[in-house]
């Protein structure tokens, strides 16, 4: 599971690199930033996407063996990234060939306005891994006309035609995943998991016929598979060396071999076996045996999450995207946090669940803040804060799983954010004071206690399947509220100054209750056109969960909403009785999890999630529009580059900052695609 909280106003795995053989040899124009505190963040802004640096705090202090092994991980996470854009949409590396083919052979007038907008769209589909934007599902609408592109590849003698083309411009896959209710939501996204005549119950059919082995270990069947129909029959391509995206996967494994050559431990090595195995042969108890071993693998100054992973892209929530994450170990950080995972026990203890829904011994559960060094696929360029893995209940309750919070992205939005939005939106001058305070303390906290207790707590009763099969499409925001709800519950707890995470319990908490409360009912609205509903599930989660609490709580005016001056305010007036009503969600939350009741959570999203009070709406989109900050953020990735001795072995490497967003995305599209384009 990932965390996509928002730092503040903005909105609030391990990764992979990975380039051709002679990779190393060639250059794309950067600038070479040292760490410092005169960094600079921000790369550039387009559309509705702001775009920034990070750095990576560790590095030096890498042996070189290690340092390898940061490299070889991201060149295979690289080497992957066009399957997470053939998995977006069927026509994306199409278009995304024929448009970065204008773009680097068009000799005529730059100065114009057609071609500012041709650049900006290429920018936000780079953004956005292709033609749907990355956060609403929405197709994104070009501001130039079919007219303008036609001259421009009659002009560069590029090939672009069919429906590949018109989709551009037309009402076509206008969604890449809708979760709306009463669609066939298979047959109505445009996302490149299914055969285009595959419907909601084609899926549903053939994966109940499907049997684990052993039922009490359930295989993640359809994860690593795209469902089609041959002659009639249903039918899996498997993702796998020799089968669909082979050529990627074949030099993912390249790299992940060289990785292995490298481990740090046995344990380490063992584990990067299995994914090679797995990445062969496609099989889906080679990664179970994968999973159960990586989670283990806990020793050592680097991780990585790699392969077909978050299924928040299937509408059915079968189907993993591809993406990867490296990450170096926050020594200073984890120590302090570690104190988190070592009372997982005590935090499971002390929920307000039925007893039934708890899990009596908590196990392997470990929390690190880790330094990302680079990222691939679904966690590139917008990235979670937050993971924690594996997903599969099982290994969960058996095993352990691993939570990272990804500290050096966090420490990049919050140094790259302004105060502006906030003081528009908060209701008075302590609750902006207690924000600027207190507030990133709040939201690092949030992140770690949704995913190390959150997404590690509870079970599901004897003989409930697994959520994708039971909540079906409301799994993934049932699960992402429900570890919200978790961390809200304990923000507001004195254990956390006992743990001596925080200094003042109350403030910490006051100030995480005010943000979740203005993120969920007010601030998220700026990321939706008006009129839309909310169909994102941590956006969903987010508002059902604020929404929910606000009508609880009515009658006690727990929250008020204030209109002062024609704009609205959400006041908290008792935080006692808000952590109250946050514990009685979470035990309900726990129990549709546990009893997989899909008729309580249809009726909880739908209720509370999913519209949006349109007069609120127009209201806070024409509040915003005083903002020259865009609502999305993402990242560009620092370059390593190796240098090569006299016998051409790697002696030491060098970190470099794209200079610009263009440069990084073309370099890539340059050394990365790997996968054939339809002509």
């Amino acid at each position: 599971m990932k965390n996509t909280f928002f730092i503040a106003m903005a909105m609030s795995g391990l990764l992979f690199f990975s380039c051709k053989e002679n990779t190393e040899d060639k250059e794309v124009a950067q600038v070479e930033i040292a760490e410092s505190t005169d960094f600079d963040y921000n790369v550039e802004q387009f559309g509705d996407i702001k775009v920034l640096r990070y750095q990576i705090p560790g590095w030096d202090k890498l042996t070189l063996k290690e340092q390898k092994l940061v490299y070889y991980l991201t060149q295979a996470g690289l080497e992957g990234r066009d399957i997470m854009w053939d998995q977006n949409y069927r026509h994306n590396l199409t278009i995304r060939k024929a448009l970065e083919n204008i773009h680097t052979n068009y000799k005529g007038d730059k100065t114009t306005e057609d071609w500012n907008n041709f650049e900006t769209y290429l920018k936000r589909i780079w953004f956005s891994n292709g033609i749907h934007h990355h956060y609403s599902n929405d197709k994104i609408k070009p501001d130039f006309s079919s007219a303008y592109l036609k001259q421009l590849l009659v002009d560069t003698n590029t090939k672009l035609e069919g429906e590949a083309f018109d989709v551009i411009f037309n009402d076509k896959d206008s969604k890449k995943v809708n979760q709306a209710k009463g669609v066939d939501n298979v047959l109505e996204s445009a996302v490149n998991f299914y055969g285009p005549d595959i419907t909601n119950k084609d899926v549903e059919n053939f994966y109940s016929k499907k049997k684990s082995p052993d039922p009490k270990k359930p295989l993640s069947y359809g994860l690593n598979s795209k469902l089609v129909k041959e002659n009639g029959e249903l039918k899996e391509l498997l993702y796998k060396s020799g089968g669909l995206y082979g050529a990627a996967i074949d030099k993912i494994v390249m790299w992940l071999e060289k990785a292995q050559g490298v481990a740090e431990n046995q344990a380490q090595g063992d584990a990067l076996g299995l994914l090679i195995k797995y990445y062969k042969t496609g099989d889906l108890q080679t990664w179970d045996d994968y999973n159960v071993a990586w989670t283990a693998a806990t020793e050592g100054n680097i991780d990585y999450i790699n392969s077909f992973i978050e299924v928040y892209n299937d509408p059915l929530g079968y189907r993993g995207s591809y993406e990867t994450i490296v990450q170096i170990k926050d020594f200073d950080m984890s120590e302090k946090m570690s104190v988190v995972s070592e009372n997982a026990q005590w935090f499971e203890d002390n929920a307000p669940l039925m007893d039934a829904h708890k899990k009596k011994n908590v196990v392997g559960v470990t929390y690190k803040v880790v330094n990302v060094a680079g990222e691939a696929g679904d966690a590139s360029p917008s990235t979670p804060i937050g993971v924690n893995l594996p997903n599969a209940n099982w290994i969960r309750a058996a095993v352990g799983s691993k939570s990272v919070s990804l500290g050096n992205i966090i420490d990049s939005y919050n140094n790259a954010d302004s105060t502006g939005r906030l003081k528009e939106f908060v209701h008075d001058d302590t609750e902006f004071e207690l924000e600027e305070k207190y507030g990133q303390v709040a939201d690092k906290l949030h992140t770690a206690l949704h995913e190390v207790i959150g997404h590690a707590s509870g079970q599901l009763n004897p003989g409930v399947g697994e959520t994708k099969e039971t909540l079906k499409n409301y799994a993934s925001t049932l699960e992402e509220g429900r570890a919200d709800l978790v961390g809200l519950y304990y923000l507001y707890n004195p254990k956390l100054q006992e743990l001596g995470l925080v200094d003042d319990w109350k403030k910490v908490g006051m100030a995480a209750y005010d943000g979740y409360i203005r993120n969920g009912l007010m601030t998220q609205l700026i990321r939706l056109n008006l009129g839309d509903d909310v169909e994102e599930a941590h956006m969903r989660n987010r508002q059902w969960v604020s929404a929910w609490v606000f009508e609880k709580g009515k009658a006690d005016n727990v929250i008020e909403k204030i209109t002062r001056e024609g704009k609205t305010y959400y006041n908290i007036n008792d935080y006692e009785k808000l952590h109250d009503l946050f514990g009685q969600l979470l035990r309900e939350t726990q129990r549709i999890k546990s009893e997989g009741d899909y008729t309580a959570v249809e009726h909880l999203v739908e209720t509370y999630g999913v519209k949006v009070d349109q007069k609120l709406h127009a209201e806070i989109l024409e509040r915003n529009k005083q903002f020259t900050a865009a609502p999305y953020s993402g990242f560009v990735n620092p370059v390593i580059t190796p240098k090569m001795d006299a016998n051409g072995e790697i002696e030491n490497f060098s970190i470099k900052q794209p200079k610009t967003f263009t440069e990084q995305m073309l370099f890539y599209s340059e050394n990365y695609s790997n996968l054939p384009v339809e002509n």
